[in-house]
C-alpha cells in the first residue's frame, strides 16, 4: 500500500478513460471508503447512485452546459458514473434548527465523502473527476432523486487513459498563520 501523502499528491482529475470496465469489487471498496467518511453528528447524509447505463449517462451529460465543461465527455466515456446525493435538513441541524452560521452542512459532509472516494479510487489505479457544473434539478429528475435530497456532484470513474501533471500548488507556509490571520 502506498504512503498516504503520496496517494494525496498523486491524485489527478481524470477526463479521459480507457474502455475497460471497473470490477464490482472495486466499486464496493470505493463505497466502503465513502461509508467511513466523517459527517456532522455522524448523520451520514450521503446517498450514492451507481450508473453504468449509457443512456442514463447521456441524459446526465445533457445537464451540463453546452460548452466549456472539460468533464462533459468523461460523463459518458467512463464506465461508471457516481452521483453523490445528500439528504437535506439533517447535516448542520439540531432538533430541526440550523445550528451554524453556514446553515446546511451537507456540502461539507459530501466533500469529505468525495475526498475519500477519489483517494480510494486513485489508490486502486482508477481515475475520477469531480463534476459540479450541471443542472442539479434536471439531474435529480433523470435519476429519480426523491424530495428531501439533492444531487451534489457527478463523478466519472474508470481507468485513466491520460494522466496530467500536478498543477502548481501554494507552499504550506503561504497559507499558514500563527495565532492570528
Amino acid at each position: 500500500m502506498a504512503d498516504l501523502l503520496e496517494i494525496i499528491k498523486g491524485r489527478r482529475s481524470i477526463r479521459k478513460y480507457d474502455d475497460r470496465d471497473v470490477p464490482e469489487a472495486m466499486v464496493d471498496q470505493i463505497l466502503e471508503a465513502i461509508r467511513w467518511a466523517p459527517s456532522w453528528t455522524n448523520c451520514q447524509c450521503w446517498e450514492v447512485v451507481v450508473i453504468r447505463d449509457p443512456a442514463i449517462k447521456a441524459q446526465l451529460q445533457a445537464t451540463l452546459p453546452p460548452k466549456g465543461n472539460p468533464a462533459a465527455t468523461a460523463i459518458v466515456q467512463a464506465p461508471v458514473l457516481l452521483a453523490l446525493c445528500a439528504k437535506t435538513g439533517i447535516s448542520g441541524y439540531y432538533k430541526e434548527l440550523q445550528t451554524t452560521k453556514f446553515g446546511e452542512w451537507m456540502m461539507y459532509d459530501l466533500g469529505l465523502a468525495t475526498q475519500n472516494l477519489c483517494l480510494m479510487a486513485h489508490d486502486l489505479g482508477l481515475g475520477t473527476v469531480i463534476v459540479g457544473l450541471f443542472d442539479h434539478d434536471r439531474a435529480k429528475i433523470v435519476i429519480n432523486v426523491p424530495d428531501g435530497y439533492e444531487v451534489v456532484t457527478l463523478i466519472p470513474l474508470g481507468y485513466p487513459a491520460k494522466v496530467g501533471n500536478a498543477p502548481k500548488r501554494r507552499e504550506s507556509h503561504g497559507f499558514t498563520h500563527d495565532n492570528h490571520f
